[in-house]
């Protein structure tokens, strides 16, 4: 497969290459568990699972908003003025 093309689900190279790059998920570096605010007893990372970190808890990164640029400047459509639907009555 050449870089950047699609495999068979629908993922890039780049893709899958970051997803088994990232450092999986431990109980163990969990915020709650090393503050001791975890009261589940499981040895898997939940739904609730935030990296601990020395800035202390922080919210999970979301994806940058992108703003399109505009593709039309004009409607695609619009009514007749008055004087063009005047014309078309008329006859």
């Amino acid at each position: 497969m050449t870089p950047g093309s699609v495999g068979d689900e629908g993922c890039t190279d780049a893709m899958v290459k970051t997803r088994t790059t990232a450092k999986k998920a431990a109980c163990e570096d969990c915020f709650f568990r090393c503050n001791l605010l975890c009261a589940l007893q499981v040895d898997e990372p939940c739904p609730t699972f935030r990296p601990d970190s020395p800035e202390g808890l922080r919210p999970p990164q979301q994806l940058r908003f992108a703003f399109r640029q505009e593709r039309r400047t004009q409607a695609a459509w619009a009514f007749p003025s008055a004087q063009e639907q005047a014309t078309l009555h008329a006859r």
